[in-house]
């Protein structure tokens, strides 16, 4: 795990008696700032302008030292977003003084974190460090509220599993000042930035995500190659991709092989061929489960490609999700991607120092179910007629009730104010679980009316005591109870679409901490700042239609010169292979079962550990109980065992800090 570290406004006896371990310093003073960690010289870049006024780059980033400098003037005259508006995924800290700047990304792939400490203030990248440093003990209530409403910030506000760590939310930035005084500012403006300017036309739309998308790419292969070496021989160097047969990976996979430059060496190649081929991989389930065979046959059609070098990786039982649990690092965060982390690194472990992955594209592209009702604020209800015939074609019952079903859903929500959502959600919470939840209702269809809400209980919801959920109702009600002001409380799709983009890229920080390939770097490039705004500005028309991401994908290519696609690109599979999940759950029962004999969630009475052994042995016989709902248990339950038993700390005084304080009151002796 790579991260970064600094302070502002703390005692100077403090500051001299502590300093991470393995670091590296880049300036130094009253307010230093360390990079830890396995970073490469290139992911660091130091700017300077005159003055005390410093500006350090994390990542990967298309600007030149030039224009670094010019928007760090930018940003110490008040324009934040100024530091934001690069090609690339990276963190940046701007020093002008005694001031100390951090921006958090738009997604929240790339979060910050601060705490108070020694009269001041420390911050990160990761929020473990912060509470090694503070002593921290592990938030439970915050823990309880991640479990039960996942999709929700009201539940969890700007909390992290550690108590007095706090999390800048996605698009605002840190600010610290000399004498310990911090703010979080938004530096997104909400609304545009010309009084009633209008929307941007589909075409003008489409080209601004093609052009951010290409940008992205271009930067990753305009950095220096690398070769990752591991045990067993290790990644091949240079950049490749995934190539599930997908529409996100194809696009990216034959974006980096169209674009001028060298991807890198494939090994076996020969001298003639070097840098001139992307190794473009594709993953096949040999268990039958989780692998299309249209995909595949989509993937190798791709593959074809002669500036693509295609290898497809099988895996077996020991690929299956719930597999080798014992094994794999202490993440920084919980997060369900924990589960699946044997089967993505077996298949990452094929793919390059540079791989790119397409992550992220479903939620930056795709329109959340409750732009619906967005639509129906907006009086547009004939562009709500493509969206619901398509779910209702979809639908295998209900017949002709499926649109007045969803329309009526999506006026409902339409009409709901903001603060009566939330506590109808407070009210769900203390009620009994229903085991029916979800009505007759399912699919995509189903989906699309539980989403059709300010929010909702999350799938593990269900199994939590009455005591964890009660408290998390106390804090829907309070923050229903808070005045909301600006135009995002009153449309309930832009809130919720904002809402899901941070949800699945925490979840995908945490899945890059899982997987990690020693040496290896996973890029997404559809979580990049510059990406996520065009995607942003896409019409909601257009979002809502049947088939939109696609549609916008295939421009992408087009735009940049690849017109032949394989047959059905886009379109999902008619026939769904076997859910993996359920499969890697009957493989691995026992272990599952054994996981919750004496479990810490228990322990901290978040639940009964007889109820969570039923439901898993239900799951594996065929019950429809929510999937996702058991993944987010286990992978808490799992990693709540990793941190009690880490050893050693991130800091350098030796004695002073507990690394399983996070843990106190959970253990079996609480």
């Amino acid at each position: 795990m790579r991260w970064l570290v600094g302070w502002c406004g703390a005692s100077a006896s403090a500051a001299r008696d502590i300093q991470p371990l393995g670091a590296h310093l880049l300036w130094d003073g009253p307010d230093p700032l360390w990079a830890v960690g396995d970073w490469r010289p290139d992911e660091i870049r130091l700017v300077f302008a005159d003055g005390d006024t410093h500006l350090a780059v994390f990542g990967y980033c298309g600007a030149t030292d030039e224009q670094l400098r010019r928007s760090l003037v930018s940003a110490r005259a008040g324009a934040l977003r100024q530091l934001t508006l690069w090609p690339g995924s990276y963190t940046a800290v701007a020093r002008f003084g005694r001031r100390t700047v951090i921006p958090a990304d738009l997604a929240g792939t790339r979060p910050v974190f601060h705490t108070d400490w020694a009269g001041g203030t420390a911050y990160a990248t990761a929020a473990l460090p912060l509470a090694d440093l503070t002593e921290a003990q592990l938030d439970v209530p915050h823990l309880a509220a991640l479990l039960a409403c996942p999709d929700t910030p009201e539940a969890y506000g700007d909390g992290t599993p550690y108590a007095g760590v706090s999390r800048v939310p996605p698009g605002h930035a840190l600010k610290l000042r000399e004498g310990g005084s911090r703010s979080t500012v938004d530096y997104e403006p909400t609304a545009p930035l010309v009084v009633a300017a209008p929307p941007l036309a589909g075409e003008d739309a489409i080209a601004g995500v093609r052009d951010a998308l290409i940008e992205a790419v271009r930067t990753r292969l305009a950095a220096p190659r690398h070769a990752a070496l591991a045990e067993g021989g290790g990644t091949a160097p240079g950049v490749g991709a995934d190539l599930s047969g997908g529409s996100a990976s194809a696009t990216l996979a034959l974006l980096a092989a169209g674009l001028p430059g060298m991807p890198g060496t494939v090994f076996g190649t020969g001298a003639t061929q070097a840098g001139e081929r992307l190794l473009a991989v594709t993953f096949n389930d040999l268990t039958g489960s989780g692998s299309s065979p249209l995909d595949l046959e989509r993937a190798r059609l791709i593959g074809q490609n002669p500036r693509l070098h295609h290898m497809v990786v099988t895996g077996g039982e020991e690929a299956l999700p719930y597999s080798d649990l014992d094994n794999g690092p202490l993440t920084d965060e919980p997060g369900p991607s924990l589960i699946s982390a044997a089967r993505h690194r077996h298949r990452l472990a094929a793919g390059s120092a540079d791989h790119l992955i397409g992550n992220g594209a479903r939620q930056v592209l795709d329109a959340h179910p409750a732009r619906l009702a967005d639509l129906l604020l907006d009086r547009r209800r004939r562009h709500l007629l493509r969206p619901v015939s398509a779910l209702a074609k979809a639908s295998a019952t209900g017949g002709l009730l499926v649109p007045f079903t969803i329309y009526r859903a999506a006026r409902r929500l339409a009409r709901t104010p903001y603060p009566e959502g939330l506590t109808s959600t407070a009210l769900q919470l203390r009620r009994p679980p229903d085991e029916s939840a979800g009505g007759t209702w399912d699919g995509a269809l189903g989906a699309s009316l539980a989403a059709l809400a300010w929010s909702r209980p999350g799938p593990a919801a269900r199994w939590l005591t009455g005591e964890s959920l009660a408290e998390v109702s106390i804090r829907l009600e309070a923050a229903a109870a808070r005045p909301h002001s600006g135009s995002s409380a009153a449309r309930p799709g832009v809130r919720r679409a904002r809402a899901a983009l941070a949800r699945h890229a925490a979840d995908h920080r945490v899945f890059e901490q899982a997987t990690e390939v020693r040496h290896q770097r996973l890029h997404a490039p559809f979580y990049d700042n510059q990406v996520v705004r065009a995607c942003q500005a896409l019409p909601e028309s257009l979002r809502v239609q049947p088939g939109a991401r696609a549609q916008v994908l295939r421009a992408v290519l087009e735009g940049a010169g690849v017109r032949e696609l394989p047959p059905g690109w886009g379109t999902a599979s008619p026939t769904a292979p076997a859910d993996p999940v359920r499969t890697g759950m009957r493989a691995n029962i026992g272990d599952l079962v054994d996981l919750f004999d004496a479990p810490l969630l228990a322990d901290a009475g978040l639940i009964e550990a007889r109820v969570v052994r039923k439901a898993l042995r239900a799951a594996t016989e065929g019950e429809p109980l929510p999937l996702d709902g058991l993944a987010e248990l286990v992978s808490t339950e799992l990693w709540l065992r990793r941190l009690l038993t880490r050893r050693g700390s991130c800091w350098t005084a030796e004695g002073h800090h507990d690394p399983r304080a996070v843990t106190s009151g959970v253990g079996p002796s609480a």
